[in-house]
């Protein structure tokens, strides 16, 4: 409901409409209240009807499993083998270790994917190398389909699709969202005329292509951080 405030114009004094609640008569506190109802009213059924909430991004967060955990509850074996497959190619290079060493503020990383999608497959084991190149990173991963809200809150051009990172502020906010490919994926998949929903995660992809998604998932990782990092509202509470 916090989003309604601008729906109500505050003077700089602080009373509704430039009028002090003091010089108002009767009749002028009977129509505030009804505004005031309206409003509630009106935000409640926007609520209701998708179009206007406010997620607690952190509340899912909590209910998010760290990588090991969600493969041990959601990957049947052979999906098993093919994520700890991608896991093993992966390969930071010095300056990307360097750069997740320079993060310093503390991001919750909300990843929506499936043990079964193969795109997740192919790009979810990197996520799980940034967590354990910088203390700063906390990662989480919620299946697709645990939480039909946040599947839709998440949906990518009307679909369902996975990947879908959330980054967070310590304090639960959100910061961005990407998802679910990178634009050398879509490049790839352009070139070769091939668009399935979901690929079957069957062949792993190149090591030209694996270590180009990883710097450009780096690049989403790095921007957020550096939102969090220079933010007059962290800089304050942090003190830097």
């Amino acid at each position: 409901m916090r989003g309604l405030a601008r729906w109500a114009p505050v003077s700089e004094g602080g009373a509704r409409g430039g009028l002090d609640s003091r010089r108002r008569g009767p009749t002028m506190r009977a129509y505030g209240a009804i505004g005031a109802l309206a409003t509630v009213a009106l935000g409640l059924l926007w609520s209701a009807k998708g179009e206007v909430s406010e997620m607690d991004w952190m509340s899912v967060f909590e209910e998010a499993l760290p990588y090991a955990e969600f493969l041990d509850r959601y990957a049947k074996p052979a999906q098993r083998l093919r994520w700890d497959g991608l896991h093993a190619k992966v390969r930071l290079s010095a300056e990307q270790t360097a750069v997740l060493g320079g993060f310093t503020r503390r991001m919750p990383v909300l990843c929506l994917c499936g043990a079964w999608c193969g795109d997740c497959i192919n790009q979810c084991p990197t996520f799980d190398h940034f967590a354990k190149g910088s203390a700063a990173i906390d990662l989480r991963f919620l299946d697709r389909d645990a939480r039909p809200e946040i599947r839709e809150a998440l949906a990518v051009n009307g679909g369902h699709r996975v990947p879908v990172l959330v980054f967070l502020s310590e304090d639960g906010f959100e910061v961005s969202r990407y998802g679910e490919r990178t634009l050398s994926i879509y490049r790839k998949l352009a070139a070769d005329q091939l668009g399935p929903a979901c690929p079957t995660g069957l062949v792993a992809p190149s090591e030209d292509a694996l270590t180009l998604a990883a710097s450009e998932w780096l690049g989403e990782f790095e921007r957020a951080q550096l939102i969090l990092r220079l933010s007059p509202r962290l800089r304050q509470k942090h003190g830097d």
